[in-house]
């Protein structure tokens, strides 16, 4: 689907760049790490900006490469912006548990994720700035990616309203860990969040 814009393509962050750099970093021009670091800036850019204003110039910039490279990486802004507002490959890793243990691996997942990629895997959904056409987007992919595809693991009654009150705890969690930077959560470890997030997760996903 094209979204607003001259560009073709876009993508969720939160870009601190004004769009008039040219990116010459050198280190994260190979291998995976430029990739990353394109996306990364991507998601804070389309997180920061309606989708016309944000530009791959700029986002080059923000990553430290240089605009070709995106360009030969992913070809389009469209393209750049369907790639990270695609929260399927968040979901492969959220769902990778048997449902008996999800809860736990959930927040597991959810919070190991933040930490490694220095980004929420979900929050883009509730902070996305772009009109009214972009975040129509974006939320239809988030509920067809992710809460319906939850929705259609679980068994028992209520499936859809359960999994939309798991995906409602996911991005609290992820608004929490997010608005109390630095805090306690920030030096909680994973195993620690996963104990006390956990069980309010695993009821729903039980449906007891």
């Amino acid at each position: 689907m094209t979204v607003g814009g001259t560009d073709a393509g876009t993508g969720t962050g939160v870009g601190t760049s004004s769009g008039t750099g040219t990116g010459t970093g050198t280190g994260a021009d190979v291998g995976t790490s430029g990739r990353d670091a394109i996306l990364l800036a991507a998601r804070r850019a389309f997180t920061r900006r309606p989708y016309a204003e944000v530009t791959m110039r700029g986002i080059a910039a923000d990553a430290g490469v240089s605009a070709s490279l995106i360009v030969k990486r992913f070809r389009t802004k469209e393209e750049l912006f369907n790639t990270v507002t695609d929260f399927g490959p968040a979901a492969d890793e959220l769902f990778d548990a048997p449902l008996g243990s999800l809860g736990r691996h959930m927040v597991l997942s959810l919070v190991r994720s933040r930490r490694a990629q220095q980004a929420d895997p979900l929050l883009r959904v509730v902070f996305s700035l772009g009109n009214r056409d972009e975040r129509s987007l974006i939320n239809e992919r988030f509920r067809d990616q992710v809460t319906s595809r939850l929705a259609a693991r679980l068994t028992g009654e209520e499936r859809e309203l359960r999994a939309e009150l798991i995906a409602g705890q996911l991005l609290g969690i992820g608004a929490a860990l997010s608005l109390h930077r630095p805090g306690a959560g920030e030096l909680a470890t994973p195993e620690r969040l996963a104990e006390l997030c956990g069980p309010a997760l695993q009821r729903l996903i039980d449906g007891a």
